[in-house]
């Protein structure tokens, strides 16, 4: 089929990870309907695309093909319109190795620190989930500094001059840190601590195949209440 075919995306605008599949298809400016999904009254098609977990992000590429999960995804995307725009995944086996291996770390690891510190009912829960949250962005500023000031001689992204699959990876959790930063009153991207993550975050946030999809954090917040209990709190919204 190659890229050929109607594009339909099954998604939630909350989501960071349909954000992901978003960027993806701006940066190869492939045309595409976003189908809303509401997870907690799942559609048929949701069910019978993601029969096994039944969740978005689903890319449904023509009448036929259902791909699932945000990684694979994105670099279906990359390979079925690999003529389209610049490539999203590192050329080289290295890189894209390295760019492979943070993203599962993203995945497995990292987001559940976020997920902590917006569900943590104490101080001290959130102190520790902060903690594993920063942990894993000082390690993701040495990552940078590595491919930004190193492989990629000073470029502004972990893929170079554009945004690349590890960019998207991490971007799309900028809203979700942003609303965290606001209402735990805590700092995750911070110039004295991360600042050449602070700086990518800015050029991430603003970059044209971004800036659309990323969420208002006043949107974001009434969306969380639903799902954390301590955010329910009027003050926190201010």
């Amino acid at each position: 089929m190659a890229g050929g075919g109607e594009v339909k995306l099954l998604g939630l605008w909350a989501s960071p990870y349909v954000m992901r599949v978003q960027i993806a298809l701006s940066i190869k400016s492939v045309s595409h309907q976003v189908l809303e999904q509401n997870l907690e009254e799942k559609s048929q098609l949701l069910i019978q695309s993601n029969p096994v977990y039944k969740r978005v992000p689903v890319l449904i590429h023509g009448d036929n093909i259902s791909i699932c999960e945000s990684p694979v995804i994105v670099q279906y995307i990359d390979e079925v319109w690999s003529s389209s725009g610049p490539a999203i995944l590192p050329s080289d086996p290295y890189d894209r190795a390295i760019a492979r291996f943070w993203a599962a770390y993203l995945n497995d690891k990292w987001a559940a620190s976020l997920r902590a510190i917006a569900a943590a009912d104490n101080e001290e829960a959130k102190e520790a989930a902060v903690e594993k949250a920063a942990e894993g962005l000082a390690l993701l500023e040495g990552e940078f500094t590595r491919s930004s000031c190193g492989r990629h001689n000073g470029k502004g992204f972990f893929g170079g001059d554009c945004i690349g699959y590890l960019d998207i990876m991490l971007g799309c959790f900028l809203g979700w840190v942003r609303l965290i930063e606001k209402l735990d009153l805590v700092v995750l991207v911070d110039e004295s601590t991360t600042p050449g993550l602070a700086g990518w975050a800015e050029r991430f946030c603003s970059d044209p195949a971004v800036r659309d999809f990323m969420p208002e954090t006043g949107k974001l917040a009434e969306y969380a209440k639903k799902f954390f209990p301590k955010y329910k709190n009027p003050k926190m919204l201010l």
